[in-house]
């Protein structure tokens, strides 16, 4: 068997238990910073099809964003094209799965995805073969809400069991490294907008402690524009996320599912910013293993009040989630049924317009 797996960085954390108990010859597709250094491992080739989008100061005019969609719709066609690929698996809700599902279709390629996001997924897995969610009433949402005639529950997250089973750098590594004692990290991901950054970092110069700053969507000279503080500093390039995350005193974050993940499993007391996703799958899941959302004024009024999260669930179902995953990959011909089409894809457009 040979399968394609394109990813992000939370993607690719999913992606590895799974792919690390298949057999089959694993095609990486990568987007994103990072993701080579986590996928390349367990993988004959890997392929670069572009990068994030992201969040910028500078806003890109539609015609130059789709110009760019298209260019790395066909770096993935060319990256796949002749090569007897069985499936292709997908995850998350960014550009790369809209690019890797389009591609597939073009190719003619099964694909599986796996669906984190719930509230606000890509229109296009409306084409999938297979969609995985981590819970029957999840399951039920996304039937009513989009249509989705194809969707299997596997009871969890897999990424929880990568993080469960990675190994962690000593923290006073760590901190040698930094050059600090006691730190806090926070966290610039996609459930933030570039006019935010400038209130969170004068909440975070408030707390008057060592912070360090991953910038993930963001540009790191951005971010360093609005800092006064000389306690806040930007990390630039690819960084060891949880090994940071479980030498801090604790992490304020503004992103989705990865690290919520990551801070449940590695139980660190953290804060996670409200943003724009008001409803998401993540906010659910933070609140229910103890993990504050809050809104960006309340961040220095909320550290007195940290919990560590409940981690224990997570890493269990997260177990249970790959086995599942495995079993449907391995019967896949069994599974497999008809796409939802175009009916569910606008449906999920439809909703995403309140994202935008």
């Amino acid at each position: 068997m040979r399968i394609a797996v394109i990813a992000e960085m939370a993607p690719a954390k999913a992606f590895i238990p799974i792919i690390k108990e298949l057999d089959a010859e694993i095609i990486g597709l990568t987007h994103g910073h990072g993701v080579k250094e986590l996928l390349g491992q367990y993988c004959s080739e890997v392929h670069s099809i572009g990068q994030s989008r992201g969040q910028t100061a500078k806003k890109r005019s539609n015609s130059k964003i789709a110009s760019l969609v298209i260019e790395d719709i066909w770096r993935v066609i060319r990256s796949l094209k002749g090569k007897d690929i069985d499936l292709l698996l997908t995850c998350g809700n960014a550009g790369d799965v809209r690019k890797g599902i389009t591609a597939s279709k073009i190719l003619k390629i099964p694909d599986l995805h796996i669906e984190q996001d719930i509230y606000n997924p890509i229109e296009m897995i409306a084409f999938s073969n297979l969609i995985t969610v981590p819970s029957e009433l999840y399951k039920n949402y996304v039937v009513e809400k989009y249509g989705l005639n194809n969707v299997h529950v596997i009871g969890g997250y897999p990424m929880a069991s990568y993080v469960n089973d990675m190994s962690i750098e000593d923290s006073n590594n760590i901190k040698t490294r930094y050059g600090v004692d006691e730190f806090v990290v926070l966290v610039f991901g996609g459930d933030v907008k570039s006019e935010d950054i400038p209130r969170i970092i004068h909440q975070a110069e408030k707390l008057d402690e060592n912070i360090l700053i991953i910038p993930f969507r963001f540009s790191s000279d951005f971010v360093k524009k609005f800092i006064s503080s000389s306690k806040l500093k930007v990390l630039d390039g690819y960084i060891e996320l949880p090994s940071l995350i479980s030498a801090s005193s604790y992490m304020i974050y503004a992103a989705g599912m990865g690290l919520t993940i990551e801070a449940g499993v590695l139980e660190v007391p953290s804060i996670k910013i409200a943003g724009f996703h008001r409803k998401h799958s993540s906010v659910d899941l933070a609140r229910e293993i103890g993990i504050q959302v809050i809104e960006i004024d309340d961040i220095s009024n909320s550290v007195n009040n940290l919990k560590v999260p409940k981690g224990e669930g997570l890493i269990k179902n997260g177990k249970k989630s790959v086995s599942n995953v495995l079993d449907l990959i391995n019967n896949y011909d069994k599974m497999k049924s008809n796409v939802s089409g175009v009916g569910s894809c606008k449906k999920i457009w439809n909703s995403r317009s309140e994202f935008r």
